[in-house]
């Protein structure tokens, strides 16, 4: 038996418009990252280990935003390149921690500028204030969806 309901158009979606904001965001950042040879998911890793400090993989793959299967490559990649070290965490050596090396830093400070150009142009697009209530909205959504009955598994 097949259950009477209307499915929302596609494009007035959530999640569908979500995805489509963020791919039209990233599309303006793209160009910059492919020009350093950098991903997407590496670039939000070194910016929160350069907002953060030494951190641990679990932390840093939520807050950068990154399944862990793939920030364990991530890693890899960013330390050949000298961007990152992991250490022993010295208040508990079962955990590892991850740091931003100086050449990391320094990477971030050479493109830093370029990206805030970036940012820039899209707040003129946009507007700051916008950019604020969007953001705004954003964080409510996700402290409402944290506090909401658990997420159904399928």
């Amino acid at each position: 038996m097949t259950q009477d309901f209307a499915l929302a158009r596609t494009q007035r979606t959530l999640p569908i418009a979500l995805l489509r904001a963020r791919e039209a965001v990233m599309d303006r950042f793209r160009p910059l990252l492919q020009v350093h040879d950098i991903t997407e998911q590496q670039w939000r890793v070194l910016r929160v280990l350069h907002e953060t400090g030494p951190v641990d993989a679990t932390l840093l793959a939520k807050q950068a935003a990154v399944l862990a299967p793939s920030l364990t490559r991530m890693l890899r990649a960013l330390a050949r390149r000298g961007f990152i070290v992991q250490s022993q965490d010295q208040s508990d050596r079962r955990r590892s921690l991850i740091s931003l090396t100086a050449k990391g830093a320094a990477f971030l400070d050479m493109v830093a500028p370029q990206s805030a150009a970036i940012y820039d142009a899209i707040e003129d697009a946009v507007g700051t204030v916008a950019i604020e209530r969007l953001l705004d909205g954003i964080d409510d959504l996700l402290d409402a969806l944290d506090q909401a009955e658990p997420k159904q598994d399928q």
